[in-house]
C-alpha cells in the first residue's frame, strides 16, 4: 500500500512532442520570442542616418550634372528627330509627284489602247481593201505601228515608275520607324532630365535655410558669381548682372571679326535664364548659347557639346583666342565661349543665368577654334 501511494503521489513523465505538436510549439515559441524582442526593442533594425549638408550638396551637384548630359543627349536626339522628319516629308512629296507621273502615263497608255482598238478591229489587209483612199490607210498604218512602239516604251517606263514608287515607299517606311525611335528617345531624355531637376530642387528643401545659402555662395564660386537660384532677391540679380556686365567692357582682342561678333552676342546674352533645350533669344542652354553667338556672326555650328568640339581646329588650353569653345567634363558635357584671360561667358545649369567665369573651376576637357 505505501509503495501503491509513492507511486499515485509520483509527478506524471513529460513526453517531448513530435510531429505537428513539435512544429506548433516551435512556432509559437519563436512567436514569443519576437513580440519579446519587439517590445523591448532588441534586434531592431538601426535607422539610417540623415545624410548630411556636405552630402545633400555634393548629391545636388551631382544630379545637375547629370541633368545637363541628359539635356545635351536631348538636344541631340531632337536634332536627329527634326532631320528624320524633314527627310519623311520629302519622301511624302516624292512619292506623291511620282503617283501623279504614274497616273498620268496610265492615262496616256489607257488612251492610246482606246484609239488602236477602234482603228485595229479588221485585219489590216480587209481594211486596205475597204479602204477608198489607200495612201491615207497607209499612212495610218505607218501612225499604228509608231504607236505600237510608243506603247511598248510606255508600259517599261511605267514598270520603272512603279519600281521607283515601291522603293520611296518602303524608304519612307524606314525613315518613319528611325522617327518614332528618335521621338521615343526625345521622351526618355526629357523625362531623365526632369526627374533629376525635380530630386535636386527636393534635396535642396532638405536643407535649412542656411545650409542653402551656402550652397549657393559655394556653386557661385564653381560657376562665377552671380545668382544661383531663383530664390535670391532681384535686387541682388540686378547687382551680380551688372558686375557682369562692368567685367564685359573689359576691352577685348579677339583675332577676327567674327569672334567679336560672337563675342559681343555673348556678352548681350548676360543675365538670361539656363532653359534646357534653349537657343536664344531669352533663354539659353550650356550648347545653345555658344550656338547662338557664332551663329550671330554668321557661323553655323552643330547643336550639342559632342559636336560643336570637332567644329573647328582643337587647341590647347595655353593657346587659347578669345572666341575659341572651351568644354568641360570627360563627357563633354558642358561648353563656354572663351573671352580671355582666363575667363569664359557660358550658360552654367539650371537657375543660374548666363555669366562671366573663369574657365578653371570645371574640369577642363578641351578648346576649338571655329573656322
Amino acid at each position: 500500500m505505501a509503495a501503491h501511494r509513492r507511486s499515485a503521489h509520483r509527478k506524471p513523465k513529460q513526453r517531448p512532442f513530435t510531429g505537428t505538436a513539435a512544429r506548433t510549439a516551435a512556432t509559437l515559441a519563436l512567436a514569443g520570442t519576437a513580440t519579446a524582442a519587439s517590445a523591448t526593442g532588441a534586434g531592431a533594425a538601426p535607422a539610417e542616418p540623415a545624410p548630411t549638408a556636405a552630402q545633400v550638396r555634393a548629391k545636388v551637384d551631382r544630379l545637375y550634372h547629370d541633368a545637363e548630359v541628359a539635356t545635351e543627349k536631348y538636344n541631340g536626339a531632337r536634332e536627329k528627330a527634326a532631320a528624320a522628319t524633314k527627310t519623311v516629308d520629302a519622301l511624302a512629296d516624292e512619292a506623291a509627284r511620282r503617283t501623279d507621273r504614274l497616273n498620268s502615263s496610265r492615262n496616256a497608255l489607257g488612251s492610246l489602247a482606246t484609239a488602236q482598238y477602234r482603228t485595229g478591229a479588221l485585219d489590216p489587209a480587209v481594211q486596205l481593201a475597204l479602204s477608198s483612199d489607200p495612201d491615207s490607210y497607209l499612212e495610218r498604218a505607218a501612225h499604228l505601228d509608231r504607236a505600237a512602239d510608243r506603247q511598248s516604251g510606255m508600259l517599261q517606263g511605267i514598270r520603272r515608275q512603279l519600281s521607283g514608287l515601291a522603293q520611296i515607299k518602303a524608304r519612307a517606311d524606314r525613315e518613319t520607324e528611325a522617327l518614332a525611335a528618335r521621338r521615343a528617345e526625345l521622351r526618355e531624355h526629357r523625362t531623365a532630365i526632369r526627374t533629376k531637376l525635380s530630386d535636386a530642387r527636393r534635396l535642396l528643401a532638405t536643407l535649412t535655410a542656411d545650409e542653402r545659402a551656402a550652397y549657393e555662395r559655394s556653386a557661385d564660386a564653381r560657376h562665377g558669381g552671380g545668382p544661383a537660384t531663383a530664390s535670391r532677391s532681384t535686387s541682388t540679380d540686378r547687382t551680380a548682372a551688372h558686375a557682369d556686365r562692368t567685367a564685359a567692357r573689359t576691352p577685348v582682342t579677339a583675332p577676327d571679326s567674327r569672334a567679336a561678333q560672337a563675342i559681343s552676342f555673348a556678352h548681350g546674352a548676360i543675365g538670361k535664364p539656363y532653359v534646357w533645350g534653349a537657343t536664344g533669344p531669352n533663354a539659353f542652354d550650356c550648347s545653345g548659347l555658344t550656338q547662338a553667338a557664332w551663329r550671330a556672326a554668321g557661323v553655323s555650328l552643330p547643336r550639342t557639346t559632342y559636336t560643336q568640339i570637332n567644329a573647328g581646329q582643337r587647341v590647347s588650353r595655353s593657346q587659347l583666342a578669345p572666341g575659341d569653345l572651351v568644354f568641360f567634363y570627360s563627357g563633354i558635357s558642358h561648353v563656354g565661349l572663351y573671352i580671355g584671360g582666363g575667363q569664359m561667358i557660358h550658360a552654367p545649369r539650371a537657375g543660374a543665368p548666363v555669366r562671366i567665369a573663369p574657365i578653371d573651376q570645371m574640369p577642363f576637357a578641351g578648346a576649338t577654334r571655329v573656322a
